[in-house]
């Protein structure tokens, strides 16, 4: 792979304007779209939480989305003095950090409502309840596979090169930096060490999309058809993620209580190492401001990590060798691995998730049974549909069910449901279906 094309592909950086390049536009593309918008109430950790300083999925990609410029651009700096053909076409070290800032921004793009719990919900019901069940005779052996491992990095990806979304129109490399796992869901030939391959990317109505984004920007080819080296952006997007969740999700966790201040304190020291600075810290007053200094100095210090990992690595990863997270292998991996090990414990098995994610398998599961029974039945078999199944059907909007009418194939239908009820937040979802199971009357003021 070489920087030039993988920085240009058959969009050129060109089509930007004489105030801000085409990356840059990629970045106000999809902080002004509606997909992100719905990020303000999808859950991060905490489901909807009522103290306005814990996370939704919007701060989150906020917050990613910055850290991934600071390592686009150290980057950058490092490789334009590599490489004199990039100042030779026009990029600057900028561009790269523009690059990733926006592919962060829409990382978490395609995750349902109550986060990872929400994807779950969504593979169960087509791999365990028996109207899920149902459509697996509807659809070829690899569309069953993305049906049961609900991907949301390829609803994500989805959402991105879907035309209905006006505006999302991003330049190959964004979107190609996005792409984390640039692979469909059912590999033959599956090769578990590799970190890109860990997940996959696309779903089976966006394969020739994939494709043609891969050819564009020459990634190396794993898999004839099916299976891509990641670009190499693809690696700090992960990692500014990684940074965030590992550092932020800590201090969302003591501010909530359920990890105490010197604990959290501790780890943050063990980052930071000669760094740590006890008598700076004993000067401020407040905990909350405390934990933040903190995690601003780690978050620092980790980005220099990254960065010095990806140049070191460089040569590894155009070649296609290298496919591991950056945060593996760092000086901080190993307290890192503790944090993580930390907020498994205290934070994504609290008794307020497990609550959540109980209730989101109920919901997302009767969601998906009501949508999908009566659409199937509606494109196929309208003169067996029931009253109820009407009312369901004609519950959805109109834009959807108009494309649902003009479906000719089972996946494509279930596809557009899957859309719908993915795209949805945690709250409108709860809504939805404590209305359609009778919990929630509108305007009876009965809530059961």
């Amino acid at each position: 792979m070489g920087w030039v094309q993988l920085l240009s592909g058959s969009k050129d950086k060109s089509s930007g304007t004489s105030d801000r390049s085409a990356f840059e536009r990629d970045y106000d593309r999809v902080i002004f779209s509606y997909p992100f918008r719905r990020l303000q109430d999808k859950t991060q950790v905490f489901p909807l939480p009522e103290q306005d300083f814990v996370h939704t999925r919007l701060t989150h990609s906020l917050e990613v989305s910055s850290v991934g410029r600071s390592l686009g651009k150290n980057v950058g700096e490092e490789l334009l003095k590599k490489y004199p053909e990039l100042l030779e076409n026009g990029f600057s070290q900028f561009d790269f950090g523009a690059i990733v800032s926006a592919a962060c921004l829409t990382h978490d793009l395609g995750n349902p409502p109550f986060g990872h719990t929400g994807e779950d919900a969504i593979s169960d019901y087509f791999g365990s309840h028996s109207s899920g069940l149902f459509f697996k005779d509807q659809v070829n052996v690899d569309e069953w596979e993305d049906l049961i491992n609900f991907e949301g990095n390829a609803q994500g990806f989805r959402i991105l090169t879907n035309k209905k979304h006006q505006g999302l129109k991003l330049t190959d490399p964004t979107l190609a930096a996005f792409t984390k796992y640039p692979r469909q869901s059912l590999l033959d030939n599956l090769q578990p060490n590799r970190r890109s391959q860990k997940k996959f990317g696309y779903f089976q109505t966006e394969k020739l999309a994939f494709q043609r984004l891969a050819d564009s920007l020459g990634m190396h080819e794993l898999d004839p058809g099916v299976a891509w080296c990641r670009h190499p952006l693809a690696f700090l997007v992960e990692a500014a993620d990684d940074i965030c969740y590992h550092i932020i999700d800590l201090e969302d966790g003591c501010r909530m209580g359920l990890i105490n201040e010197k604990e959290a304190i501790a780890l943050f020291a063990e980052i930071l190492g000669d760094k740590f600075k006890p008598s700076k810290l004993r000067q401020i007053e407040g905990r909350d401001e405390r934990i933040g200094l903190m995690r601003a100095v780690s978050i620092g210090l980790l980005i220099d990590q990254c960065a010095q990992v990806f140049i070191d690595c460089e040569q590894e990863i155009l070649s296609g060798k290298f496919d591991h997270a950056l945060t593996d292998l760092i000086p901080a991996q190993d307290i890192l691995a503790e944090i993580m090990k930390v907020s498994i414990e205290r934070l994504y098995r609290s008794q307020m998730v497990l609550e959540i994610e109980a209730g989101g398998f109920e919901v997302l599961g009767g969601l998906l049974e009501s949508f999908t029974t009566a659409s199937y039945k509606f494109l196929f078999q309208r003169v067996a549909m029931s009253r109820k199944e009407e009312s369901v059907f004609s519950l959805l909007p109109v834009g959807l069910r108009n494309s649902i009418s003009n479906e000719t194939t089972s996946y494509g239908m279930l596809r557009l449901i899957l859309d719908y009820v993915s795209g949805l937040t945690d709250r409108h979802a709860i809504g939805m279906y404590r209305k359609m199971k009778g919990i929630a009357l509108p305007g009876s003021g009965w809530t059961g």
